[in-house]
């Protein structure tokens, strides 16, 4: 008699857009204090990773990071050039993961940067005072993960 062991499938990645709707998993994954690791390329091309604190607008299909306008993530994405970089976001909270990918642009306006500012504030604490303080908006086309 033989013995056939098998071992169960992982969970699939989903492709989506936010178009196509969101979990209540989605939702709280990407609205708790987590961090997350931005992916951006730099000028030869290879990846630089850094670890962010991210807000999602998920009926502006839109992601946002707060940073410093010379900070290398800044200077990859404004280096790409007037349409931004495609870059990508990810969130992990044990075995749940999500990941949004998209073409990021640097907006320095004032208005931006305070919008961005109080959506950060409101999902992790207050930024602190940084008048070189820039948003990489990331226009988000397409999400992965099992959240």
């Amino acid at each position: 008699m033989a013995i056939v062991t098998t071992t169960p499938e992982p969970p699939r990645r989903r492709r989506r857009s936010l178009d196509d709707g969101v979990s209540d998993a989605f939702v709280e994954l990407w609205s708790q204090r987590r961090p997350c690791v931005l992916v951006t390329p730099r000028r030869d091309g290879t990846p630089h990773a850094v670890p962010v604190g991210v807000t999602v607008d998920v009926a502006g299909r839109t992601a946002r990071v707060i940073c410093s306008g010379g900070s290398q993530k800044a200077r990859n994405v404004a280096a790409a050039g007037p349409d931004g970089a495609r870059v990508s976001v990810t969130v992990v909270d044990g075995r749940t993961w999500s990941t949004l990918e998209g073409r990021a642009v640097v907006r320095d306006e004032p208005d931006v940067v305070a919008d961005a500012e109080r959506r950060y504030a409101a999902e992790y604490k207050q930024p602190r005072v940084n008048p070189a303080r820039v948003v990489l908006q990331i226009a988000v086309d397409r999400v992965l993960g099992n959240a």
